[in-house]
């Protein structure tokens, strides 16, 4: 049986880049959307928790601070998992039987 994680222990990824690694580089958003070639409103919503962490960014992200992407890119599966968990009860799908 697997452990199930408590939502509210699930952490956006734009929120933890934000607070972890844009914020104590002391880089604005402006500047960092300008050095990745990416609108400063797709990086602003992401960093706000407003969008969702593409492979592309992470790669960015990868490149500029060093944080690999592969690692971005779970923290992102396990929030959207955690979001998706809160309302699983709605999900109406019975278990599959096998075919004979």
């Amino acid at each position: 049986m697997a452990l199930k994680m408590h939502p509210s222990l699930a952490v956006h990824v734009g929120d933890w880049l934000k607070t972890e690694i844009v914020e104590p580089a002391q880089v604005s958003v402006t500047a960092l959307a300008e050095h990745f070639g990416v609108s400063r409103q797709a990086l602003s919503t992401l960093l706000n928790g407003n969008a969702n962490l593409s492979a592309d960014m992470a790669i960015r992200f990868e490149k500029a601070f060093g944080i690999k992407a592969d690692t971005l890119l779970r923290m992102q599966t396990t929030y959207e998992l955690a979001q998706a968990r809160e309302h699983e009860q709605d999900i109406k799908v019975e278990k599959l039987a096998k075919a004979a």
